[in-house]
């Protein structure tokens, strides 16, 4: 359906995530993985998503003079937004540990952001899903750092992954959100922007 509809745009993905990588395989359609550095950085003023927005577009300006007319570049950014505070991906084990510590026995909100850009156009949605995990103790928050080394991960954590098979206990929202992409939103959009 979607990759009838895209037989003439050339989407771009600029993304090393294998999530988001195997999101789009999922989806059936035909994309290109094309990476360009950036630093990630924000302005301090922003809040919650307006962090997110911002990031998924740092990642498009790269892009910006090469795109062709039938090219349409995706770029994504996840928060953990805890506390009036945005977790992003923990610089170590240390780091990871006071992640999950923080985010223990509540409930966070988890937002991706995802940036789509054309040779002429821009536009940026976010998706947010609540997630609540249960008082899990210092030794399951440190097995879970040991074995699944979640140091790219925003949040210091996969929701996929052991710690939240037996950590959450609510979830509000889309749970691929959590993972990383809110799948269901850039179907939707794709759909909308070659109509």
């Amino acid at each position: 359906m979607l990759k009838e509809k895209l037989k003439n745009y050339h989407i771009i993905l600029a993304s090393g995530s294998p999530r988001r990588q195997l999101f789009f395989k999922e989806l059936g359609i035909d994309f290109e993985i094309r990476i360009k550095p950036v630093v990630e950085e924000y302005p301090f003023r922003l809040r919650h998503f307006e962090i997110s927005d911002y990031l998924a577009q740092l990642k498009a300006l790269p892009f910006k003079d090469d795109l062709k007319d039938n090219e349409i570049l995706i770029t994504s950014d996840t928060i953990v937004w805890h506390n009036n505070k945005a977790l992003g991906k923990p610089l170590d084990e240390t780091d990871a540990f006071q992640m999950l510590k923080s985010i223990n026995n509540a409930t966070h909100e988890v937002i991706t952001s995802v940036c789509f850009t054309t040779k002429t156009t821009q536009k940026t949605l976010s998706d947010i899903t609540k997630v609540t995990f249960k008082n899990l103790t210092d030794q399951e928050i440190s097995y879970y750092i040991k074995t699944c080394k979640p140091l790219d991960k925003a949040g210091a954590y996969g929701i996929q992954e052991w710690i939240g098979q037996i950590g959450v206990t609510k979830i509000e929202g889309s749970y691929f959100n959590v993972m990383g992409l809110p799948v269901h939103m850039v179907y939707k959009t794709l759909s909308e922007i070659v109509q």
